[in-house]
């Protein structure tokens, strides 16, 4: 389990279980897969740790390049929530965020960001750019990685080798 540091680290809080949330983000993961989507799955917990929104790639079913997991999952919470604000809430993700969602992070506000897998071409939360530590970002939250990291990646490494394996 990689625990990849911000300038503020998050324990593990006795109200948010990481792994908890992580697999309900891993089975919505499935599901995407399963509907020919990249496997990625998100849900949004708030400050009492209850669920208040999920969300799983849809770019292919719903024709929409933003139609990624967390976006979907942060457009999901705002509405619950009544606010464009989700400066209590923890967001798990099972893909280290892209630029776009990077971004919406940042301008959603969220407290937390707790991914699994780092995303070796396009992360922006650590691996490739750091944008909640930018000078750019008006935001800075709390990052944790690797949470259930193993079993995100086995879902995508299968996920792409069955794909090639169909196109070929």
């Amino acid at each position: 389990m990689t625990n990849h540091q911000s300038p503020i680290t998050n324990p593990q809080s006795p109200i948010l279980n990481h792994q908890q949330w992580m697999h309900q983000a891993l089975e919505l993961a499935q599901v995407a897969g399963e509907a020919g989507e990249v496997p990625v799955g998100a849900v949004i917990v708030d400050a009492a740790g209850n669920l208040i929104a999920t969300g799983e790639n849809r770019k292919e079913r719903d024709k929409d390049p933003t139609a990624h997991a967390e976006v979907i999952a942060i457009r999901s919470a705002a509405k619950t929530l009544q606010s464009w604000r989700l400066d209590q809430c923890t967001l798990y993700v099972t893909l280290e965020p892209c630029p776009m969602c990077a971004g919406a992070i940042v301008h959603a506000r969220l407290a937390t960001i707790v991914y699994s897998v780092d995303d070796t071409k396009t992360g922006s939360i650590r691996t490739v750019i750091n944008i909640p530590s930018s000078p750019a970002s008006n935001h800075r939250l709390q990052v944790v990685g690797g949470i259930l990291e193993s079993a995100c990646r086995q879902q995508l490494q299968s996920w792409f080798a069955a794909k090639r394996h169909k196109h070929k």
